[in-house]
């Protein structure tokens, strides 16, 4: 029993504790910094306002993780985001490919608690901080759980706000930015004028479900009562549930910070207004049986405030794919401004303008330009209005809080300061990136350390010499023009393939390539042929006399007739991959961007490809191999297709294959990294859609290395991740390793993306 006398006042329980780093928001970029911290040996508090981590992309908002992929519907091949991310999204797809939010949910959670370096404070919202004015650094933050009446005090170092709203950076002082740039401050020319507005509203969704036997809808008194208000009204189906329905927007009129209780309740109001005019307008006889299974209690937030750093990111960084010295991430989502007036206005829900490829985010957009200790996170990195239209999303923002938690990790070792990260440290932050799996555009990687760079021979059982895909039942019409894209190096092989026309018609074949040999834009059309069909099958030889000075992809394209079917093949192998003309107006793909005036975007068509089990390679055959798929590849900094496969890919009839490293002497390795093919083109969404696989088909599953007594040293089983280590408990001397590698998959060789030895 417990009794107190009265008294004139109480102070709630308090903890304190410290940390080498406090995370304040443990959103999807909170969460892979937390992770990524730990790892690297950082004791972090990781402080989340919610009962769940993830943010936007938890049970309690459902919005789907989107990043450079873009549903497929871009040109960034092969650009899904690396690290801790990936590995989150992998772990998702294996455990969760029917997209349940709850499950999703458990993914994260299980990948935080398993660090022993993390604390997390779940329900727990900072209110307060302290901070050293001479020194400009924050020294702790005070924080609040309602659940257990218990106030936090956290002392640090380092702080790193990825709060979404900014609440660290905002109480300590930071300079922050809100609204839009006029056109003028930086020569945006999509910057939105006031009538447009100059904030992203918030969203809230809604999950219906058919329980087999009808059921009514009794409208609460706050649900909007006149449907007609909403001008895309007409576009409600029983049909579409979920972030479906993003463009249930509201809120960038207002304070979207301090105004959000109210935005909540009017999104509440327009998703029972819709359901309701779903159930009872008599419009959708379909829904009697269905019901509400889930509403948001929360809204989705999109905007409001972005910290200012030692470089503030604009549209022409973006679009002209600007290179930085410090280049610590990637983003390649569109530049994707909304109307402020939401799900209100009459205009388009988004208006969106890509870029032909994949940009590079610097490091001095991840830290204050006046508070010391403090890193920036998120969708509030120091970006104007018009890029954080395109860095504010899930998986790119998740990628930035990995690069952040790695240069906590330096700032550590060398007792420095986030910018002095950048002035002093940065190659070694860059080559830590890479390490854990990033992809950093345009940056050239040393790792003196990886001992394979200094093996004398990385050789293997085979490795694939591209002659020919061989042909399956599967033909198809060339209902949108299809290329193949391949990688070349050199003259450009002759090509053969095979095609059917169902009438006398004309075939078009252009061969292309990108302006940019790390792009896969198709911009520019090197030669055309036409071939006058009569109606049957043909044979057909495509001689081609370009030259590839650098390695590239080369696009062997066939444009669109409905007369015609092309023959596919069954086999697949990374590095190659089939691409069409086609549309997606989920992203504003509708086969070409062409901007009616001047808004500092390109103009250029899309080529995308399509979803497994569709986008079958096509069947060919070349009159030389290609032979860019050798063990050397393994040596190279890239751990995915740019302008080259860049993998060691086994032949398709080695039943058995096998890497092998000799060194002049022996060595000592006490760990061993593995990149795999994991599919980087593929978004893996981790809502809404239902995927067809749990393991990608070019991942290698099993893998065995021997030294140089042919002793077992260590096994990788059943891996579906794109990274794996084997440590040693005991460092391991060889002058060699045989390294077997196994990918199940009959119609898929393996193959590997690198191999590093420490």
């Amino acid at each position: 029993m417990i009794r107190e006398e009265a008294s004139e006042k109480r102070a709630p329980k308090t903890i304190a504790s410290a940390a080498d780093l406090v995370i304040v928001g443990g959103g999807l970029t909170g969460t892979c910094a937390a992770i990524t911290a730990a790892r690297a040996g950082v004791k972090v508090t990781l402080i989340q306002d919610r009962p769940v981590l993830g943010g936007n992309c938890s049970s309690e908002v459902r919005l789907w993780i989107l990043g450079a992929t873009s549903h497929m519907g871009n040109n960034n091949r092969w650009a899904r985001e690396g690290g801790v991310i990936d590995e989150i999204m992998l772990e998702n797809i294996y455990r969760n490919p029917d997209g349940n939010p709850l499950i999703f949910d458990t993914v994260l959670l299980e990948k935080v608690i398993n660090e022993d370096n993390i604390t997390l404070l779940l329900n727990t919202a900072v209110y307060d901080l302290d901070k050293n004015i001479e020194s400009e650094t924050i020294t702790a933050v005070h924080a609040f759980c309602s659940q257990n009446s218990t106030k936090y005090t956290v002392t640090a170092p380092l702080f790193c706000d990825a709060s979404g709203d900014g609440i660290v950076g905002f109480l300590s002082g930071a300079a922050f930015r809100m609204g839009a740039e006029s056109a003028g401050e930086f020569g945006e020319k999509f910057a939105p004028d006031k009538a447009y507005g100059e904030l992203l509203g918030h969203s809230m969704y809604f999950y219906s479900k058919d329980i087999g036997r009808p059921v009514k809808f009794i409208p609460p008194s706050y649900a909007l009562q006149d449907i007609t208000e909403i001008p895309r009204y007409k576009t409600f189906n029983p049909k579409d549930f979920g972030c479906r329905l993003w463009w249930l927007e509201y809120g960038g009129r207002l304070d979207t910070v301090h105004d959000t209780e109210k935005i909540k309740w009017e999104l509440w109001k327009v998703v029972y207004g819709a359901w309701n005019y779903i159930k009872n307008s008599g419009e959708f006889p379909e829904s009697e049986n269905m019901t509400l299974e889930w509403v948001g209690t929360i809204p989705g937030k999109r905007e409001s405030r972005r910290f200012e750093g030692d470089y503030l990111l604009k549209q022409q960084d973006i679009i002209e794919q600007k290179p930085f010295h410090d280049t610590v991430g990637f983003g390649g989502w569109s530049l994707d401004l909304h109307p402020a007036d939401g799900v209100y206005s009459d205009q388009s829900g988004c208006n969106q303008w890509h870029s032909k490829g994949v940009y590079s985010i610097p490091y001095r957009c991840f830290y204050s330009k006046n508070i010391n200790n403090l890193f920036i996170a998120g969708r509030i990195i120091s970006a104007t209005h018009v890029a954080f239209a395109s860095t504010r999303v899930m998986a790119t923002s998740a990628m930035g809080g990995q690069s952040v938690a790695i240069a906590a990790a330096i700032a550590k070792k060398h007792n420095c300061s986030p910018r002095e990260v950048g002035e002093q440290h940065l190659q070694e932050l860059q080559l830590e990136l890479w390490r854990a799996g990033q992809y950093l555009p345009q940056t050239e990687i040393a790792d003196p350390e990886n001992l394979v760079e200094q093996a004398i021979e990385v050789s293997a059982s085979s490795s694939l010499k591209l002659k020919e895909l061989p042909g399956s039942e599967h033909w198809a019409v060339i209902e949108h023009s299809v290329a193949q894209m391949v990688p070349v190096h050199g003259k450009m092989p002759s090509v053969t393939v095979w095609v059917e026309a169902l009438n006398d018609t004309a075939l078009i074949v252009e061969l292309r390539k990108s302006s940019k040999a790390f792009n896969h834009t198709p911009d520019i059309t090197l030669e055309t042929k036409s071939f006058n069909l009569k109606t049957g099958k043909h044979e057909i030889p495509l001689e081609w006399s370009a030259i590839f000075d650098e390695a590239g992809y080369a696009f062997v394209s066939f444009i669109k007739n409905p007369n015609i079917k092309i023959q596919y093949s069954e086999k697949r192998a990374t590095g190659l991959l089939t691409v069409f003309n086609a549309t997606n107006p989920a992203v504003s793909n509708y086969g070409k961007q062409e901007p009616a005036e001047d808004l500092g975007v390109d103009t250029f068509e899309f080529w995308c490809p399509q979803r497994r089990p569709g986008g079958r390679n096509l069947a060919f055959s070349f009159s030389e191999p290609i032979a860019l798929f050798e063990p050397e590849n393994l040596k190279n900094h890239h751990n995915r297709p740019i302008s080259g496969a860049n993998a060691w890919v086994a032949d398709f009839n080695d039943a058995e294959p096998v890497v092998n490293i000799r060194w002049e002497a022996p060595v000592t390795i006490s760990k061993i990294d593995i990149s795999f093919d994991t599919d980087f083109d593929h978004p893996m969404e981790n809502v809404i859609y239902v995927h067809p696989e749990t393991v990608m088909p070019f991942c290698a599953t099993d893998i065995e290395i021997c030294n140089d007594k042919n002793e077992v040293i260590g096994k990788i089983n059943d891996n579906h991740l794109s990274r794996r280590t084997i440590n040693f408990d005991q460092p391991v001397q060889t002058q060699f390793l045989k390294i077997k590698v196994t990918n199940p998959n009959p119609h898929t060789p393996a193959s590997l993306f690198q191999i590093s030895c420490y």
